[in-house]
């Protein structure tokens, strides 16, 4: 049987949630001048996910890695069982998980663990932030408001005055506590709908789930 996409998503979600204690996930985030199929936020790090269903081909996905390297400090290609060469095609230090088919059904397995990004940059995270999330960031170090700045400026500003391992955790934060709901009723109707749709994939999708 063959995979696709839309098999192995909630694969990829039950798998983060029984692996991380705290997590939330996002679908199609735009990174760069890419989409991550799923980009997964943890306490101290995000996580992108490229997934390839037996169905897809390669032909974006040289691009694809350099976008994620850029924006996330771990990447993962995932996998059906069609690809048994995706070794060949992503970075060394990218992670490659795997379904595997049991008597109980279908599964993912990690084949190869993911390293660091060596181009992930804390200011490409800043520019996943919506500007008031950069208020909001500016707002718990007891900085100036800056209202009337740029996004660019702020994010130079937080750059400079945060050491990078502290501003990563902060990132973090942010888009944990990440609420679409303040768009209910700002937006033309299409707009609302459009934005609500990718949310409620999201409540599994962008969720946060901690286990005690």
């Amino acid at each position: 049987m063959k995979l696709h996409d839309a098999d192995i998503r909630p694969l990829l979600f039950d798998f983060l949630d029984e692996r991380h204690g705290k997590v939330r996930t996002f679908e199609e985030l735009n990174i760069g001048d890419c989409r991550a199929d799923v980009y997964a936020v943890l306490p101290d790090r995000t996580v992108g996910f490229e997934i390839k269903s037996d169905a897809d081909t390669y032909a974006r996905l040289a691009r694809q890695t350099v976008v994620y390297d850029r924006y996330c400090d771990y990447c993962y290609a995932v996998v059906g069982g069609t690809h048994t060469r995706i070794a060949e095609h992503v970075p060394p230090h990218w992670g490659i998980i795997t379904v595997a088919e049991s008597e109980k059904g279908y599964s993912l397995t990690e084949l190869r663990p993911a390293e660091k990004s060596p181009k992930v940059k804390t200011a490409n995270k800043l520019k996943l932030l919506w500007k008031r999330e950069l208020f909001q960031l500016l707002a718990n170090n007891s900085f100036p408001k800056y209202a009337q700045k740029s996004r660019k400026f702020i994010s130079d500003y937080l750059l400079e005055k945060l050491p990078e391992e502290e501003l990563c955790l902060q990132i973090c934060d942010i888009l944990f506590e990440r609420d679409y709901t303040i768009f209910e009723g700002q937006q033309p109707k299409k707009k609302i709908r459009n934005r609500m749709s990718s949310v409620r994939r999201g409540k599994r999708a962008a969720r946060s789930k901690s286990k005690k």
